[in-house]
């Protein structure tokens, strides 16, 4: 088992590549020949692989079949008992599919748009917050187990639990095609193995944040009208939830709009 400094760093240097991460993870759940293993890896230097894994102590060969180390079922154990926020790559991510849409309604906000439903396999589960930063603007909320979209005036939301809905849609063929591009997206960040890194601030217009706002200028909020309250919410002075119209059903598009924007503010 590594305990030196030397065996430790051969171990790190082992588990840095999302191809050999990819042949620890298959080999969890038993021996697996080398055949199996490239044929689901898909890689032509697979026993270079093999060996780096074996040199770290973490797999063992038997006969013709490869298994885990007995350091190497602990290292697994660790690395997947770690907390979401201190997960650094999609060590345990698999694929996604989206099955077919569910749901096509009218939109609350605006009826002649469609607000859609369909389901994602596997559940994102603890990945989610990790996507956060594929999207230029999106909004991760744990206390929801959800992910917001903002892409124009279409918004997408992800839950934890692998339901997905998708508001301001045009039509069917437009919720098809933003449910295969987030597919892609997904995936293609899955398949490199590691999480993106956080992305840039987006810069936010004053008129864009009010242009969300019910513009109703009701004062309820305390200030004057929408436009000061969209200034002082630019600045960190009230925040959006002071808006007690956005809590009503006929907002709620604009209110999943203003949470995302404000994010970057």
């Amino acid at each position: 088992m590594p305990g030196n400094p030397n065996e430790t760093k051969l171990v790190n240097f082992a588990v840095a590549n999302v191809t050999r991460r990819k042949i620890i993870n298959f080999l969890e759940n038993g021996y697996r020949s080398a055949g199996e293993l490239e044929e689901i890896i898909g890689t032509n230097n697979l026993d270079f692989h093999l060996k780096i894994l074996q040199q770290a102590g973490l797999i063992e060969f038997e006969e013709e079949t490869v298994k885990l180390s007995e350091y190497g079922r602990k290292f697994r154990k660790n690395k997947t008992g770690r907390s979401e926020e201190k997960t650094a790559d999609f060590f345990q991510a698999k694929p996604v599919e989206i099955l077919e849409i569910r749901q096509l309604l009218p939109c609350i906000a605006d009826p002649l748009k469609l607000r859609v439903s369909a389901n994602m396999l596997p559940p994102p589960g603890g990945i989610l917050k990790l996507l956060e930063p594929l999207f230029p603007r999106s909004n991760y909320s744990g206390r929801k187990g959800s992910l917001i979209i903002q892409k124009g005036e279409i918004i997408t939301t992800i839950y934890s639990s692998g339901k997905v809905s998708i508001r301001m849609i045009k039509n069917e063929d437009e919720a098809k095609e933003e449910l295969e591009s987030l597919k892609s997206t997904i995936n293609e960040a899955i398949a490199k193995g590691v999480a993106p890194t956080p992305r840039k601030k987006v810069k936010v217009e004053l008129m864009e944040v009010y242009k969300y706002l019910p513009r109703t200028n009701c004062g309820k909020c305390g200030e004057q009208g929408c436009y000061s309250f969209a200034i002082r919410l630019m600045a960190g002075q009230v925040t959006l939830d002071m808006c007690t119209l956005l809590k009503e059903p006929e907002y709620t598009d604009n209110h999943e709009h203003l949470q995302t924007l404000t994010a970057y503010v």
